[in-house]
């Protein structure tokens, strides 16, 4: 059984940064698609960036050129660095692996999450 826990959340003021990250069990977990999602309260659940088993990664055009996402090689952390942040990125982001991906390249069908860490971004 995978278990994903995601750390780094908190509060920030717009233009600020965040680093998100996300410990697989087992840590040498490797899905075709790992990735990060996002709730905001009454939207639906989003997909926000993807890194995928040949080492490509995708964003959705709202955090592109602000976010990166990255795996650490020695820690096998997934992270996501979140940069000039807006308060339109609050929301709840989960760590999620899928099998398959979206015609993004985004991670489609998640069957593995974490529980959640909190952003919220202030005017």
């Amino acid at each position: 059984q995978v278990q994903l826990m995601e750390s780094g959340g908190g509060s920030v003021q717009a233009g600020g940064s965040l680093k998100l990250s996300c410990a697989a069990s087992p840590a040498n977990y490797r899905p075709p698609c790992f990735g990060w999602f996002r709730q905001a309260p009454g939207k639906e659940r989003e997909p926000v960036a993807s890194l995928l088993g040949s080492g490509s990664t995708y964003f959705t055009p709202s955090v592109k050129a602000r976010f990166i996402i990255s795996r650490d090689s020695a820690t096998k952390f997934l992270y996501l660095q979140m940069n000039n942040l807006e308060p339109e990125d609050s929301a709840m982001y989960y760590c999620a692996a899928a099998d398959t991906i979206d015609r993004s390249g985004l991670c489609l069908g998640a069957h593995y999450w974490g529980q959640g860490t909190q952003v919220t971004v202030s005017s």
